[in-house]
């Protein structure tokens, strides 16, 4: 018996070497697991119509197009924006499951539910959408208060939940197609800072829809982007 004991422990010390250089590759190759690829972003820059962006349709491509210059055009990439009217669209309807994350790989959000605080738990966990964490499709960060200028507006058309607003005033600047003066488009504020609340998608209403306006409230136009997937 104590023969075999002792060919036993034999063998784990010989083996012990091997096992541990194992361990440590695998290890190895964990921490150097590729990060996840982006799926949401901030445009750096607005169209430079206010929030005239030709439409929903004109909104979607160009964040398929400023994700096309970052190198993700493989994916389909659509507005976080509601729309009012018959046909009216909710925003957290139309950008997929999730999750989503930035350019650098980190994580915005696991579902649509976390995204918007759905149940109570969700909401105590909050989204990922913060200053240091919301970044642009280049993986920079955006503007916000205290910096020069300030680009925190991001342009929603949404209730706090993600939907569209049902009453007969205009939060979307008619739906997108407006760069007039006067009008009104729902914006959040994606650094959490700044107006009545700290609503990321949901914050105040623009003084206008001209983009001389959407500067004067402290944005430029800017758009929250998702991909819904593949294309």
């Amino acid at each position: 018996m104590r023969k075999t004991i002792n060919i036993t422990l034999g063998l784990l010390a010989l083996l012990a070497p091997f096992v541990s250089s194992t361990l440590a590759q695998d290890k190895g190759k964990a921490a150097k697991a590729p990060p996840q690829p982006m799926s949401f972003f901030i445009t750096s820059v607005g169209a430079g119509k206010g929030a005239n962006y030709g439409g929903l349709k004109g909104a979607d491509q160009f964040c398929q197009m400023t994700a096309q210059a970052a190198g993700a055009g493989d994916r389909n990439w659509v507005a976080y924006l509601s729309t009012q009217g018959p046909g009216a669209v909710n925003a957290r309807d139309r950008i997929g499951k999730g999750p989503w994350y930035n350019a650098k790989g980190a994580m915005v959000a696991q579902s649509v539910e976390q995204l918007h605080g759905d149940t109570l738990d969700f909401a105590r966990l909050g989204n990922g959408i913060h200053k240091n964490n919301a970044r642009d499709e280049k993986g920079e960060l955006v503007k916000g208060v205290g910096d020069t200028p300030n680009q925190h507006d991001i342009l929603t058309g949404s209730q706090p939940d993600g939907r569209a607003y049902t009453d007969a005033a205009d939060h979307t600047c008619s739906n997108y197609t407006s760069e007039a003066e006067t009008g009104s488009v729902q914006l959040g504020h994606f650094d959490r800072n700044g107006g009545a609340n700290t609503s990321w998608n949901s914050t105040h209403a623009s003084q206008g829809c001209s983009q001389a306006r959407l500067v004067a409230t402290g944005g430029a136009g800017l758009l929250y982007c998702f991909a819904t997937g593949p294309r």
